[in-house]
């Protein structure tokens, strides 16, 4: 009974240190190790219970420890009370654990099933129905795929796959390399597996799947620091627009960008001359501006926007947003409203919305929580914005105050260039503003929590990665096939045994 109790224990506690494999620590094998040990405690028991169970605290450790600074929107600056906070937390990273409980099950009733041998088990069959847990996060009540294990490997040599099989694809080579840990003490030999995978992952990081495209643009990101509780206050938002008017102003550029909702008011209610000023700055200096703020098109219609002044006209509306903080799920006006949110309930943009043209590049914009769905960005790009040569994240996360939620945002946009093999631009309040580029390296960024401007040049990139042209279909086409493999190994199996007997009357 001790033991039992304590392996699940340890497994909640696995589960919370694979959170040092991701920013700010960085300690990416720290995210496979871990792995490695539910997969041992899953291949030592037979019980379904037991596994969904091993499945779900792992699960939990992960996601309560790797999502905690949400309670600072919630409680700091939503005003829900400590006690609700709290339950709010837990109970969405015990939902989101019930994702991993289900692979614990499915894999242990499938192996009593197939009779699977130790190798189809720890392989074959568990890292299929990891990478499709994984999978199901990133699009169940519209996805919360924040931590996912492939964002871990940034930094190391399994990075060199992002640009083929994206962020899942990783997430489903670490799993089979703790599989083959698990199993390494009986079967040495398969320690040749992860040294290939990491030889070929290093190889892959010298491939150059897209060129360069056109000159340089020169671009300042704007990083305010406006405090997420003054932020919407009226009394403050004089003080807010006089700031980014000084920012804006300050130098010209190609472009200058501001971040998600830095005019905190619908631009109805700026003073007249707030843009037409702007705009005129814009003209004499050659400068495409792009500004983050909510728009209203109707008293019941309004949108998480940035729009274009200077040269052109532009609009992006965003298109994924987030539960709570931007749309009510159904049934849960009750929780909105014991918060003190603003804007809680916006309309989404089009799916597929045009990049803006910046001289010689083509910018396409996301907001915030938009850039953690690798997917709708690839078919972004092979779709309208195929002209796209550099990617733009405007990002207000000061509702997690100084976090890891900030770090692990920028590892986020480092995963989006990798897989697109583009530079991708961030322009936040708070921070991480950055300049990363189609390696997925930060060339330089804002330190976190001040008040500055970024200038860069940055160059674009052009051409398609494997990942924008297929997405995650071969990642998901190949856990199908290990399933399919898993159950053929079995009937291959019972077809070997001896035939039985004829039957006599």
């Amino acid at each position: 009974m001790f033991d039992r109790r304590a392996g699940i224990a340890l497994a909640f506690c696995a589960g919370a240190i694979n959170v040092l494999a991701f920013a700010p620590f960085g300690w990416w094998p720290l995210q496979i190790l871990s792995l490695t040990f539910l997969f041992w405690q899953l291949q030592r028991t037979a019980s379904v219970r037991r596994s969904a169970l091993l499945g779900w605290m792992y699960g939990f450790g992960w996601m309560l420890f790797g999502t905690s600074w949400i309670y600072i929107s919630l409680h700091d600056y939503g005003d829900l009370p400590a006690w609700m906070t709290i339950i709010a937390v837990s109970g969405l990273a015990l939902f989101l654990g019930c994702l991993f409980a289900a692979m614990g099950a499915i894999a242990a009733r499938l192996r009593q099933r197939w009779h699977s041998s130790e190798i189809v088990f720890l392989l074959v069959l568990l890292p299929a129905l990891f990478l499709l847990a994984e999978w199901t996060r990133s699009w169940i009540f519209t996805g919360f795929p924040w931590l996912s294990a492939g964002y871990a490997h940034n930094v190391g040599p399994l990075a060199g796959f992002a640009p083929l099989i994206g962020v899942y694809g990783i997430g489903l080579l670490s799993a089979i390399i703790a599989g083959v840990l698990v199993l390494l003490p009986q079967r040495r030999v398969l320690a040749l597996l992860p040294a290939l995978l990491f030889i070929g992952g290093a190889v892959l990081q010298q491939v150059s799947w897209t060129t360069p495209h056109g000159n340089p643009i020169t671009v300042r990101l704007l990083q305010a620091n406006v405090p997420q509780e003054m932020k919407f206050d009226p009394a403050r938002v004089p003080d807010t627009l006089q700031l980014y008017h000084a920012m804006i102003t300050a130098a010209p550029a190609d472009l200058i960008v501001t971040p998600e909702t830095a005019v905190p008011v619908f631009l109805g209610q700026l003073p007249p001359d707030y843009l037409p000023l702007l705009a005129d700055f814009g003209h004499a200096t050659h400068s495409e501006l792009l500004l983050g703020a909510p728009l209203a098109d109707s008293p019941t219609h309004y949108t998480n926007s940035v729009v274009g002044l200077g040269g052109q006209t532009y609009r992006y509306d965003k298109h994924h947003l987030v539960p709570f903080g931007e749309f009510i799920p159904f049934g849960f006006r009750w929780f909105i409203d014991m918060m003190q949110m603003p804007l809680g309930d916006f309309s989404r943009g089009a799916a597929l919305q045009l990049p803006l043209a910046v001289k010689d590049q083509q910018v396409l914009p996301n907001i915030c929580y938009e850039d953690l769905f690798g997917e709708e960005i690839a078919d972004q790009l092979a779709g309208a914005a195929a002209g796209t040569t550099m990617l733009l994240n405007v990002s207000n996360i000061a509702w997690f105050g100084n976090s890891i939620a900030l770090p692990q945002h920028l590892q986020i946009s480092q995963m989006r260039a990798l897989e697109t093999g583009r530079p991708m631009l961030r322009a936040t309040n708070t921070g991480m503003t950055a300049v990363i580029d189609q390696k997925g390296h930060v060339q330089s960024q804002l330190k976190p929590l001040t008040n500055g401007v970024l200038s860069a040049s940055v160059q674009g990139y052009a051409g398609n990665t494997p990942y924008i042209v297929l997405g995650n279909r071969p990642v998901l086409a190949s856990s199908l096939l290990m399933l399919l493999a898993s159950y053929v190994l079995r009937r291959k199996k019972l077809a070997t045994r001896e035939p039985l007997p004829p039957k006599t009357r």
